[in-house]
């Protein structure tokens, strides 16, 4: 099997793309390819594996797998370079996308980073799904509450986006920390069934936050399009942020900006990046993988350089 990739990154989270609606991917076992793909040592060395696709219903989407193989219901960051591939499709800048068996309105956005390639998605917020086990307020919602086998001082706020998050707020974000947090909350099936994300929150200035994510199936790593979602969502309903403005959310792989608003039911636009890197090719049978860069796509990689030396 040969297939063509675009390899892309989302706030400095990297993927390796493929149009499946143009590529037959049917016979291909997509949890192997991603462990593949996504390898930095034997691979192409990336945070996850996009593919395009499109439904019966005619609507465009994406699939998106995790390193460890896991197919997550969304990705953020990806789903905006998804976005900008879909919309050589669909023919015009307003659209809807699919994730997870869910639909997100989204947009390109004039660019907010000079000339680098802008999209944004509106993601619904739930304040509790089944992926949570932990004792709820009165209001069945879990805000800036301890998780005592977890830690026993930080205070969360659960949050469903498609995929669930907790988020704590604190002085300076620990990444050790981090680190073990998210080891540990693995162990703590009895409450996250089916695992969750965990981000640690810093507020630098009004409605400007900086984020760090242990990301369930990729540890932890430089930017989660959800996790910022969620994390301005959390610092909205705790009065940290304001609702209906633009808060800048900085992680060490860049900066998207959230709006998030309670009109019609609570909802996070997240606007960021969709930057192409390279293209290329994979060969793989089911056991030899190889690939092939065909193109480096300079000056998208300049952009988003100078863009970081000046943020």
């Amino acid at each position: 099997m040969k297939f063509q990739y675009i390899k892309c990154h989302g706030s400095g989270n990297e993927f390796v793309m493929i149009d499946a609606v143009a590529q037959d991917m049917t016979a291909v076992e997509l949890s192997a390819l991603s462990t593949l793909v996504c390898n930095r040592t034997e691979g192409i060395g990336a945070d996850g594996l996009l593919l395009l696709v499109r439904g019966e219903d005619g609507l465009y989407g994406m699939r998106m797998f995790n390193p460890d193989g896991s197919e997550a219901e969304m990705c953020g960051n990806g789903i905006r370079c998804v976005a900008r591939l879909a919309e050589g499709y669909v023919g015009t800048t307003n659209f809807d996308l699919t994730s997870g068996g869910k639909v997100y309105p989204t947009a390109r956005y004039a660019p907010v980073y000079g000339d680098i390639p802008t999209y944004g998605v509106q993601i619904g917020v739930r304040l509790w799904s089944d992926d949570f086990r932990m004792r709820a307020s009165e209001s069945g919602n879990f805000i800036d509450g301890i998780i005592e086998p977890l830690h026993p001082s930080l205070r969360w706020t659960a949050i469903s986006v498609g995929n669930p998050h907790i988020v704590a707020q604190v002085e300076s974000v620990d990444f050790a920390l981090l680190e073990q947090l998210g080891e540990r909350v693995k162990t703590l099936r009895d409450i996250f069934p089916n695992g969750v994300n965990i981000s640690l929150v810093e507020l630098r200035a009004k409605n400007h936050i900086f984020v760090a994510t242990y990301e369930r199936g990729a540890g932890i790593t430089p930017s989660c399009g959800t996790a910022m979602t969620s994390s301005a969502t959390a610092m909205a309903l705790r009065g940290k942020c304001d609702y209906d403005c633009e808060i800048l959310v900085s992680n060490r792989g860049g900066a998207v900006r959230c709006k998030c608003s309670r009109e019609g039911g609570l909802a996070t636009t997240l606007i960021g990046n969709a930057t192409f890197t390279e293209r290329g090719v994979i060969e793989w049978d089911g056991k030899r993988f190889a690939s092939a860069v065909e193109q480096i796509i300079g000056d998208e990689i300049e952009a988003w350089s100078d863009f970081l030396s000046n943020r």
